[in-house]
């Protein structure tokens, strides 16, 4: 065909398809197959990792909040404990109740010259004095050189309250550290700003820290380390070195917990994730709480603890007469706290977040969603940042584009900026996936994405912490694998059948042709493998076993998950019975009466005796409005690990070896306190106990010989052994409650009244024989049954100001919103308190309320309610505005059909003759009542 053309046109096609030869195939303008991106899992089952950073030679190293330095190889999958740095990770208040705390191991990051100086970076929590320290090691293969160690700087901080340490780290292209440093403030019952002057309560003034020029908390700083281990300021940080009352190591000020930080490498700019206040509604102390991604082009003042998300104004709180005044001024910002130490005057202008969010749904940014939310951060991507080699570098399509994550929401969205620098919108990457409790996301020298993840309780090690990766395939894709189990846990004969469903390949060629491999190990030379696609299994011997299902193609390509099943031990039942109470509301009673359960198939149960009461672990809080769940878990965890140790303390009591052992003084050998004070708590100190109180042993303590005990199981000795090294820490202290009995439900004073009544029971099993502990949970949380439309969902026509003051109104015919996870158990009636007046030019209608969905079953409806007004501006004497406002609302009340159980209820708003979306009535409060009221 070619020799029919003439030549010109030969020579013109041939220059055309030399031309699309050599075209990248790598469009910035096209958007790449999500299937193209590969999760992989990398290691799982760690002990509350927190931040991670690249070592040469494909080498990852992360660091453990109670102090554990780790390395995986990439090439082995081995992990290696390096060292264990001594950390605090308790808090002790002036009560002296000793409670688990945030703080401990917080960062690592490796020195840009890593290969050559060895140098690694450490941001912890000081064992012994009330500071954060940053400091200097070496770090040649898998030793960490003790003898080498530099403390660069310290930030003196408070250790009585919860919360906020940042951590993160960051270096840039001239050898600048910024590091991120959480604000060590109370979290204020109200969930707003920190704003309390009053003495003795200094802990609670956000004045003293973020808001203050010469402290170094809630700031991110810049500093430049020198070889000696010391730091100079470098140019260009927020105060000028010698400004007085300041301190130049400041970047960026008016940070209440920063997260993990970026740098974009082609502009400079600095990005990171933080974490806001926990308001879940605006109120009379200022707005609802919002996390944030924020952007510093350069050095600033980000506005927390007086302006929060696009610099919304908190307003002036006087703590000890409990008056308000006006709003902070934005465009003049001025610290005049006693609290202080800093300028009064504040660096202007305030800069505001780029991207904010509460926890439901943001007016500005929808596609964030609703649910919990901590900003954690992420890293901007720049295709010059990777070698060329690099195998899994992401297409051009993400160019300058910033990937962030949320540790609550598990998503990851793309943020692209304009060419200033601005925002300009953001999508989802990877909507079919979910990234849950995140808590570090960077790229790796190999182009792929790594995701820390924390896993699903605080506090403690979790199963499902794990480190992945995101690999971008532009040729031949992995395959997607997913395993799963429809048990992980059970007596044995132990039969567990396997799936592999929702593995796939997105290459036709591969369609059909995947082979499977499930290998099930447990360590002690169980070695066998499965070649099914759904295999079922017997497990006829106790011990944990590690599943893993790796997956090829046609290609040689493998990817693989993995499970854990531990027979042999059945998982225990914990049941928290109320009476035929409702679960969700408290309707103000006085007290609660309840009884707990606790069963299991291996340990007994209570009833029986075998199972004792300080073994189980029963807290009681009052949660507020605004609530840290992080400062709710470190209470609920020390009284869990106390209840664990008791099981070693039990099985001591037990056993023989009270004969020769005491726990404060010596007898025939040393005192368990001596044992405890002679080797810290580390897990090689563990093992190398386990081992004496097993095999026996002398010659340590003086000449009497220690029995052996062949017959112990490890995990019993295990136990023992935590318990003894356990006598030298510091403990929490919080006493856990009986097993039944009543718990007064009573608001505290100060209190408001919208928050919840949490009663919460655990119990860790004694495992069986080598097999570790399994534990079980219940809870009840009883709120206030006054819900704001605020916490709302799945809503449609409403329209929602803030300002001069707070209005959630139903705009049109059939205007909808859901509240989710109700139990109607015991509730008759429903009232939809509102607002129908002239001034906010409402009309009227009713209200359906529907089970489910907004075409689901309905449970009652209202008569159709009109304009109501007066009541006057202000409550007389001896009513609180909020009873006031209840008093005089203008009430749809829906009587409901007898339901019971968690339900999901959807309001419908109607009135047909409405026009378009004209507002019917502006929603205050919805009420659920446990009797019909007239």
């Amino acid at each position: 065909m070619l020799n029919s053309l003439p030549w010109n046109r030969i020579s013109a096609l041939f220059l055309c398809l030399g031309f699309l030869s050599c075209k990248s195939n790598d469009d910035p303008g096209v958007k790449p197959e999500d299937n193209r991106f590969t999760k992989v899992v990398l290691t799982e089952g760690m002990d509350e990792p927190m931040e991670l950073t690249f070592l040469p030679e494909s080498r990852i190293l992360f660091v453990e909040r109670k102090g554990g330095v780790k390395i995986l190889d990439e090439k082995t999958g081995e992990v290696t404990l390096v060292a264990t740095i001594p950390v605090n990770t308790k808090y002790t208040n002036k009560q002296g109740v000793v409670r688990e705390a945030e703080e401990g191991m917080m960062g690592v990051i490796a020195h840009p010259d890593y290969a050559i100086n060895n140098w690694i970076y450490l941001y912890y929590a000081d064992p012994t004095d009330t500071k954060h320290v940053l400091a200097r090691w070496e770090l040649k293969g898998n030793e960490l050189i003790e003898s080498s160690k530099k403390i660069v700087l310290e930030v003196p901080t408070q250790r009585q309250e919860c919360c906020h340490t940042g951590g993160g780290m960051v270096f840039d292209a001239e050898g600048n550290l910024y590091l991120t440093v959480g604000n060590n403030t109370v979290n204020p019952r109200e969930g707003s700003s920190n704003l309390d002057e009053r003495p003795g309560m200094e802990n609670a003034d956000d004045q003293r820290a973020p808001g203050n020029t010469n402290d170094l908390r809630g700031k991110i700083l810049r500093i430049h380390p020198e070889d000696d281990g010391t730091y100079t300021i470098p140019k260009g940080n927020l105060f000028p070195v010698g400004t007085e009352k300041t301190r130049p190591e400041i970047y960026t000020m008016g940070h209440r917990n920063p997260w993990r930080p970026t740098l974009d490498s082609k502009t400079g700019y600095l990005y990171w994730g933080e974490v806001g206040p926990d308001a879940s509604v605006d109120s009379i102390w200022g707005p609802k709480g919002y996390d944030e991604f924020n952007q510093a082009k350069g050095p600033g003042f980000f506005g927390w603890p007086y302006f929060i998300g696009d610099n919304f104004p908190y307003n002036r709180h006087n703590h000890a007469d409990s008056s308000y005044g006006a709003p902070y001024d934005v465009n003049a910002p001025v610290n005049e706290s006693v609290n202080n130490t800093g300028l009064r005057e504040l660096p202007t202008p305030v800069v505001p977040a780029m991207i904010y969010y509460p926890y439901g749904v943001s007016e500005v940014f929808p596609q964030l969603g609703s649910s919990g939310r901590s900003a954690t951060g992420g890293p901007v991507f720049r295709k010059a940042d990777f070698r060329k080699d690099a195998p899994f570098t992401f297409p051009a399509y993400y160019e300058g584009k910033w990937l962030i994550v949320d540790f609550m929401r598990g998503w990851i969205f793309a943020v692209t900026m304009d060419e200033n620098g601005d925002f300009q919108s953001m999508e989802r990457f990877l909507p079919n996936e979910t990234f849950s409790s995140a808590i570090d996301m960077d790229f790796g020298p190999d182009g792929a994405l790594y995701i820390l993840e924390y896993g699903s309780a605080w506090f403690r090690g979790n199963a499902n912490s794990r480190l992945i990766k995101i690999e971008y395939n532009k040729g031949n894709r992995k395959p997607k694998v997913n395993a799963a189990s429809d048990k992980s846990a059970g007596a044995i004969p132990l039969t567990v059948n396997f799936t592999s469903e929702g593995t796939n390949d997105f290459d036709d060629y591969d369609e059909g042709k995947l082979t499977f491999e499930w290998r099930i190990t447990n360590g002690s030379g169980f070695d066998q493998t499965l070649t099914e696609a759904n295999p079922s299994f017997t497990f006829s011997e106790a011990g944990t076993y590690l599943v893993n299902l790796t997956v090829t193609d046609t290609k040689g390509e493998k990817n693989s998950a993995s499970l854990e099943v531990t027979a042999g031990n059945e998982p225990p039942v914990i049941t928290i019975d109320i009476g035929e109470i409702n679960r969700s509301f408290w309707f103000g009673q006085s007290e609660l009466e309840y009884s707990i359960a606790v069963a299991d198939k291996e340990d007994g149960s209570f009833a029986d005796g075998k199972i004792k009461a300080e073994e189980v672990a029963v807290t009681f809080d009052y949660v507020p409005a605004g609530f840290d769940p992080i400062e709710i878990a470190s209470k609920q965890t020390g009284v869990e690990n106390a209840a664990i140790l008791n099981l070693g303390k039990n099985l001591i009591e037990a056993s023989d070896c009270k004969s020769c052992h005491q726990y404060n003084e010596k007898s025939i050998g040393p005192s368990y306190m001596a044992v405890a004070e002679k080797y810290p708590n580390s897990e090689e100190n563990t093992e190398y106990l386990m081992g004496k109180i097993i095999n026996g042993g002398s010659g340590v303590w003086g000449d009497h010989g220690m029995s052996a005990h062949p017959s112990l199981s490890e995990a019993d000795a295990r136990r023992m052994v935590d318990y003894i090294l356990s006598m030298d820490d510091t403990r929490a202290n919080i006493a856990s409650l009986p097993l039944s009995g009543k718990v007064n439900t009573v608001i505290p004073e100060g209190e408001n009244g919208q928050g919840c009544f949490l009663l919460r029971a655990s119990y860790s099993d004694k495992g069986s024989g080598a097999i570790g502990s399994l534990n079980g949970i219940d809870f009840v949380a009883l709120k206030n049954p006054f819900i704001d439309p605020q916490t709302s969902v799945d809503r449609k026509g409403v329209q929602l100001l803030t300002t001069p003051r707070v209005s959630f109104m139903m705009a049109g015919n059939n205007s909808q919103f859901a509240l989710k996870q109700i139990d109607l158990t015991g509730i008759q009636q429903i009232d939809v308190l509102s607002s129908i007046t002239e001034r906010n030019g409402a009309i009227g209608g009713s209200v359906e309320i529907r089970l489910g969905s907004a075409t689901g079953e309905l449970l009652g409806q209202s008569e159709k309610i009109g304009r109501k007004e007066g009541g006057g501006f202000r409550p007389p004497q001896g009513v609180s505005m909020v009873e006031w406002v209840r008093q005089n609302a203008n009430r749809a009340v829906v009587k409901i059909q007898p339901t019971i159980g968690i339900q999901d209820l959807y309001f419908i708003f109607k009135n047909p003759d409405s026009k378009g979306e004209e507002v019917l009535m502006s929603i205050l409060e919805i009420e659920f009542k446990n009797k019909v009221v007239e």
